[in-house]
This record gives C-alpha cells, structure tokens and sequence, in this order.
C-alpha cells in the first residue's frame, strides 16, 4: 500500500489581492510585469486574469528585506 500525499493546490488571486499584498500600485505592478521582474498573470476568461498564490509568494521572499537602521544618538 503506497501513501499519497497531495499538497494543497496554489490559490488564484485577483488584482486587488495582488497589489494588497506586495504594496505595489498598478502602475509599477504592470511595468515590472512586462520587465520580466513580476510573474505574469493566468488567463480566466476573455477579460479575467489572476495570478497564482505560490508565485506571488516566491516573489515576496525575493524581495531583499530593509531593516531599519538604529538611530545614533
């Protein structure tokens, strides 16, 4: 008897959830899109894209963490 386990399939997130959640406007969210620097978005429909959770997730990780510096007194 083998043991299957299934990972839970990524979610697709809209537009408002994508830009919540990387603090990106639209503007910049597009450019980098076509710079090749943001993951392109999933077709739905005619007019419909989203994008795939885990994608968005990698992204984040990517982005170089900025810690605050401490203030010299």
């Amino acid at each position: 008897m083998s043991v299957v386990i299934r990972t839970p399939s990524p979610r697709l997130e809209r537009l408002p959830s994508v830009l919540a959640r990387t603090g990106l406007g639209r503007s910049l969210f597009y450019e980098k899109i076509k710079a090749g620097d943001f993951p392109p978005p999933v077709r739905l429909g005619a007019r419909a894209v989203a994008w795939r959770s885990d994608e968005i997730d990698a992204w984040i990780e990517s982005r170089p963490s900025v810690l605050r510096p401490e203030v010299v007194q």
